[in-house]
């Protein structure tokens, strides 16, 4: 054999069984994904200061109520687009959100009545990620960004649907 059919030999047993072995298993991670986009169902986002939750979007059935500048509660139907929702998804991927732990919150109870809470519930076929966050939480920064960032994601995004609506 000569020297340059060798180096085709070695580079061929090496390279192709790491392509195949590549597409096996990222073929399975991706088709094994616990939060897949074709099986969402809906999203449900709350929030409000301590645990009256008044701000409330479902978007299964679009209604969206809120409490607005002069205290009265508006109830709206807004619906967000396959876009709006495919949007937040991947934000939430790639957040982290599905590492989140269930409760993002303060061990004491003496900031519950003043500092601004959400729920964030992403529904899907075979699973449901829910997250409750306090503002003033006062563990991981990132974890308490991170929350905060998927917050004023959705918020914009509604915002937006809002505003198309008109």
């Amino acid at each position: 054999m000569s020297d340059r059919y060798k180096k085709t030999f070695l580079a061929l047993s090496v390279v192709v069984p790491f392509m195949i072995y590549c597409v096996y298993y990222y073929g399975m991670m991706i088709s094994n994904a616990p939060y897949k986009f074709s099986e969402f169902e809906y999203l449900d986002f709350k929030y409000g200061a301590g645990q009256n939750l008044n701000n409330i979007y479902d978007s299964k059935t679009g209604r969206y109520q809120y409490v607005n500048n002069h205290d009265s509660l508006v109830v709206k139907t807004v619906h967000l687009n396959k876009d709006d929702l495919l949007y937040l998804h991947r934000k939430a991927a790639t957040l982290g959100f599905w590492n989140f732990p269930k409760q993002i919150t303060n061990s004491t109870e003496d900031t519950v009545h003043q500092s601004p809470h959400y729920f964030f519930a992403f529904h899907y076929q075979r699973k449901t990620k829910q997250v409750m966050f306090d503002e003033a939480f006062n563990g991981d920064t990132r974890l308490k960004d991170a929350a905060m960032q998927l917050a004023k994601e959705i918020e914009q995004r509604l915002a937006d649907a809002e505003d198309r609506s008109k």
